[in-house]
């Protein structure tokens, strides 16, 4: 009698566990971009985030927490339960940039997260304010052996995509330059469309308006080919700077631990918002290629990438200050 008591509790508590993941989600998802507003990683949670409302029910709210070039909202994320109720949306500089640059980081982006999907990778451009003298590579190379260390190159934070670029285009053409970091993509385009720094290597998202409204010239891609969406831009190989292929990228992670019925859940819900015709053709509009794969590949992507900036990060003798 004691065993069929026993088993039938056993049952009763499999089937209330299983309830319970079924259920999810039945309150808030708060997203965590550690960044501010108006940067691409915070593009990409607010882009989605009608589709993951509709596909799950419950409202998807994004929480910015910006600083050290993302390490407070990584390190928030790694504390938060791993219950699907709490995710992050990140650029490459927290998975694969991070962990070599900044000795005390609060997270260990291959040990504390459940890695879910890389979303969308972009080519960066490099722009320039309209006053600065150069409008061409050819140009920019000779102004800068000219002046060395004294063109301002803004960025979106030290170890972020945009800053390794630039010290990636130093060691390739043979030039130097004075690295001036903010806290996000957004105040670093403020500054640069005020005029207070001359050039930098942005995600193409971020500055495509501005450069169809002539606010910033376009001097050359990062990536393999040439943007579809600006076709006339030359990628910097094409420009005589070969080795610079770069895309920078945004993926999504959670807490490590997540049931595997909430982690399938929530992988489905956010690749087939990504690939909502709706959402897809706006994100290709302003420069992105949506991603989207499997958390296993995401996980190998992640650690080719911590070992590719390792080296860069080494040969340039990068610091995180």
């Amino acid at each position: 009698m004691k065993i069929k008591q026993l088993l039938s509790g056993l049952a009763v508590g499999l089937a209330m566990s299983a309830s319970v993941h079924a259920a999810y989600p039945e309150k808030a998802i708060t997203v965590v971009v550690p960044f501010p507003a108006g940067g691409s990683s915070d593009a990409i949670a607010r882009a989605i985030g009608p589709k993951m409302v509709q596909r799950l029910g419950q409202p998807w709210v994004v929480d910015n927490r910006p600083g050290a070039t993302g390490a407070i909202g990584g390190g928030m994320v790694k504390r938060a339960a791993p219950d699907g109720y709490t995710i992050l949306v990140a650029s490459i500089g927290v998975y694969s940039v991070n962990p070599i640059l900044q000795k005390t980081l609060p997270y260990d982006p291959s040990k504390d997260f459940d890695l879910l999907t890389v979303a969308v990778q972009a080519p960066n451009v490099l722009v320039a304010t309209p006053k600065f003298p150069a409008n061409n590579m050819a140009e920019l190379l000779a102004y800068m052996k000219k002046s060395p260390g004294k063109v301002t190159f803004a960025s979106s934070g030290s170890g972020s995509s945009d800053h390794l670029t630039a010290a990636l285009f130093w060691q390739k053409s043979g030039t130097s330059g004075l690295h001036v970091p903010y806290k996000g993509g957004g105040p670093a385009m403020t500054d640069l469309l005020g005029g207070h720094a001359d050039v930098s290597f942005v995600n193409i998202n971020t500055a495509l308006s501005h450069i169809k409204a002539g606010k910033l010239k376009v001097l050359a891609a990062t990536g393999d080919k040439r943007p579809a969406v600006l076709p006339n831009v030359p990628t910097l190989a094409e420009s005589g700077i070969e080795g610079v292929d770069i895309y920078s990228w945004q993926g999504i992670a959670a807490p490590k631990g997540l049931p595997k019925d909430v982690k399938d859940k929530l992988h489905t819900a956010i690749v087939a918002s990504l690939n909502d015709p709706e959402i897809k053709n706006k994100l290709v509009e302003q420069g992105f290629e949506v991603v989207a794969n499997t958390p296993e590949q995401f996980t190998k992507f992640q650690a080719q990438e911590l070992a590719r900036w390792k080296a860069v990060i080494q040969a340039g003798n990068i610091t995180a200050d």
